[in-house]
């Protein structure tokens, strides 16, 4: 007799319920993350057009209504010009003139703030209260509602907060927040208040916006201060999008591209080219289109309270699944800051025809690169991981592996880490020959500035020794100077002979080294019992070392690099007569060999997905950056093996 029959009640029902409520939670996650992305990405483009534009539009109380559309348009442009050209600088170059500007600005704003106070209207401070608020909407009712969008613009650039974070820390923020930028805010927009609420009849002037309230002396400054205060703020945005496009890359959610780290101290400091210029073209193209702050403002306000009622759905996953508190009290956070947004939200939406539109569609565009590249490469992820090559079939070939072992040594590039990729078994299946020695080597750079040569190789050994089949893995920090093809060469022998050497001392010590998946990590010191013999015009010997000994000399004279095997009672026979292959096999010459993957759609897949692998995502791989290494490989030693993957 089982529980239920007894107690009338299931006991897994329960945990059934939260199992599905939890797994719903994560899938609506990972939409409204794509989408809260996708949105950051466009105001990333938004956002400097409109802080840029807005601060230039102070010209136009020193000209007619018809000369500063003129003046205004250009101006603009080139400032956004010269704020993306300077990317490539990084901050860190420029940094330290932006807390001068901003302090500069907010003392400014906060200044004359003050003064329209006190000189206008000193009871301005009663607007303070919520009540005028509900007055407000209660008396002017829809007209009230379609407001609200424009005052979206009073806290844009606060959903780019966390770009910060890759240079100061959230103590900081928080502070500086608190005790200086919002007050200086409160002070700035009580002194427009206060001179609005003295001309608010402006009928015959054109002229409506924060210039207007500043006193006619001090305007050519200020403007001045509020262009290099919009540069500033419009950093901080791009930065954030170099930043969220660089996690989405190593999600696997966006093509491959290059990542420049432009400090060697703060690792969230970074430029990317690609994204870079596209922006800047899209700005441009924003500017020149529209020509108009109250439009720019309706799609920037669009893509910031979006931004903001993601987060706070966002926010209720994180109370349920990270801090593990209730459901009641998400759906209670939910629903209080989310019925305050979504009345934003809504206002800002049916300004869709007037300017809104276009965040949309940027979030649409970079919603679908996103989504087609994800399941790209899923798909080929998928395809990898079921042709995978199992030990078993390696060891089913004995140790010439069916096939002819010619002299050289095979490094055979590959992003896994364990495993033999499928383009091996491709490339022995189809040529009757291959090197006396392979190596599988894989790549990696980690989140560090430097990686110190003693451990940079992780080396272990695929099958049995008589196989004389190794994998490296060579780790580089994001500062690391990758070195070329002769002192890689140099530097991974070095490191294969170090590991052949301490694993023969591990197995005279009675360990065992037959485990496959065991790396270890090796550098290329002189213990590794090889000799290295460089020869320009006369020869001479130096012990080998990751850092070799610079030698002067023409560009006309050859440098050939030997390796010898000297005798040592420290190595053993066995140890011995690898060694002496592997120095055999690099002297016969060594050949790059990289697999090159085309993706497509298999025999029997709807039109949909045809359309999406063989055409979208098969754009955006040829499109999309490759392995660094790939740039140092000398051409007359790569092979290429194609291999079609039918997914």
């Amino acid at each position: 007799m089982d529980l239920e029959s007894v107690t009338g009640k299931n006991p897994i029902k329960k945990e059934s319920w939260k199992t599905v409520l939890i797994l719903a939670y994560q899938s609506l996650g990972v939409v409204y993350g794509d989408l809260r992305t996708c949105m950051v990405i466009g105001d990333g483009v938004l956002t400097p057009a409109i802080s840029v534009f807005s601060a230039v539009s102070g010209l136009e109380l020193s000209m007619s209504e018809e000369q500063h559309r003129y003046v205004e348009v250009p101006v603009a442009c080139v400032i956004l010009v010269f704020l993306f050209a300077l990317q490539h600088y990084g901050t860190h170059r420029v940094g330290f003139l932006f807390a001068p500007v901003v302090m500069t600005w907010l003392l400014c704003i906060s200044a004359i703030g003050v003064y329209n106070i006190f000189h206008w209207n000193p009871y301005v401070y009663k607007a303070l209260s919520p009540y005028y608020m509900f007055k407000f909407l209660r008396k002017t009712q829809r007209r009230g509602w379609m407001s609200l969008g424009g005052i979206l613009l009073c806290i844009t650039g606060s959903e780019a907060m966390f770009a910060d974070l890759g240079h100061f820390s959230q103590l900081s923020i928080k502070i500086a927040f608190t005790f200086v930028v919002y007050p200086s805010l409160i002070l700035a927009y009580m002194g427009q208040a206060a001179y609005l609420s003295k001309h608010h009849i402006l009928e015959s002037d054109y002229h409506i916006g924060f210039y207007v309230s500043v006193p006619e002396k001090i305007r050519w400054p200020v403007l001045a201060i509020a262009i290099l205060a919009a540069v500033v703020g419009s950093q901080a945005v791009i930065t954030g999008t170099f930043s969220i496009i660089k996690q989405c890359s190593a999600l696997g959610c966006f093509p491959k591209v290059k990542i420049v780290h432009t400090s060697s101290k703060m690792h969230g400091q970074i430029y990317i080219p690609e994204i870079n210029w596209s922006l800047m073209l899209l700005c441009l193209a924003i500017t020149v289109g529209f020509r108009d702050t109250k439009r720019m403002g309706n799609a920037a306000g669009l893509a910031v309270i979006t931004v903001m009622l993601v987060t706070t759905c966002l926010m209720s996953l994180v109370i349920v699944l990270c801090w593990h508190k209730s459901v009641l009290l998400a759906i209670c956070f939910i629903f209080f800051f989310g019925s305050i947004e979504a009345l934003y939200f809504s206002a800002s939406l049916i300004k869709f025809l007037q300017g809104a539109w276009v965040p949309i569609a940027l979030s649409f565009i970079f919603l679908v690169v996103m989504y087609v590249w994800h399941y790209g490469t899923l798909k080929k992820y998928e395809f990898d991981v079921q042709n995978k090559v199992s030990i078993n079939w390696l060891l089913g070939l004995g140790p010439s592996l069916g096939i002819v072992r010619v002299r050289g040594i095979g490094l055979i590039h590959t992003e896994l880490v364990s495993g033999i990729p499928a383009i091996f078994s491709h490339f022995v299946t189809n040529l009757p020959a291959f090197h006396q020695v392979v190596v599988f080597l894989c790549i990696k750079s980690v989140p560090v500035p430097h990686v110190r040569p003693e451990e940079r190789f992780l080396v272990g050994r695929v099958g049995p020794r008589e196989y004389r089949l190794y994998r490296c893995i060579v780790r580089y920090g994001y500062r690391d100077f990758h070195k070329d093809d002769i002192e890689f060469e140099k530097d991974l022998l070095c490191s294969i002979a170090e590991f052949i050497r301490s694993e023969a001392s591990r197995c005279s010590q009675g360990e065992n080294s037959e485990d496959d998946a065991r790396m270890t990590v090796v550098g290329t010191s002189s213990k590794s019992g090889v000799r290295m013999c460089e020869n320009y015009q006369d020869s001479f010997e130096m012990e080998g070392t990751s850092e070799l000994r610079e030698v002067q000399s023409s560009e006309r004279v050859k440098k050939r690099v030997r390796f010898v095997v000297p005798d040592s009672p420290q190595i053993n026979s066995d140890a011995r007569e690898e060694l002496q292959e592997l120095m055999e096999a690099r002297e016969a010459g060594m050949a790059f060999i990289m697999g090159h993957c085309y993706v497509r759609a298999k025999r029997g897949s709807s039109w949909i997905k045809k359309v999406v692998i063989n055409y979208g995502y098969e754009f955006l791989r040829r499109n999309s950056r490759g392995p660094t290494y790939a740039l140092s490989i000398p051409h007359a030693s790569t092979l290429e093996v194609g291999m079609i993957y039918n997914v």
